[in-house]
């Protein structure tokens, strides 16, 4: 399932707050595959759909669709401030290492 770290759940319930959306759960998914591996997505979402994985991490309710689920299994959500910017990561450290050098294997053309 996937982990939430300590500074992560606090800006995710700081955000549930200051927006009014207490009651809403965070839906992590799978925005897109490239041959780098699956793009993240997050979104704050008042519907628990029947076939969506709903489970709990330091008192935020997780939402995963079915397509997802595979993907975001071990994933690791966290909170990064940098010279770069701020934001939430999403990281798969157990994910096995796909193509992106690119030798042209994923049919991107190259």
């Amino acid at each position: 399932m996937i982990k939430i770290s300590e500074t992560a759940s606090t800006k995710v319930r700081e955000l549930l707050e200051s927006e009014g959306k207490t009651g809403h759960g965070l839906r992590v998914f799978v925005r897109g595959m490239s041959c780098s591996g699956p793009s993240y997505g997050m979104a704050l979402d008042d519907a628990t759909r029947p076939d969506d994985t709903v489970a709990e991490h330091a008192g935020i309710k997780v939402l995963i669709d079915p397509q997802s689920a595979q993907h975001v299994e071990g994933a690791e959500i966290d909170w990064v401030e940098s010279l770069m910017g701020r934001g939430f990561t999403i990281n798969r450290p157990d994910a096995a290492p796909t193509g992106g050098g690119c030798g042209g294997g994923c049919a991107c053309g190259k």
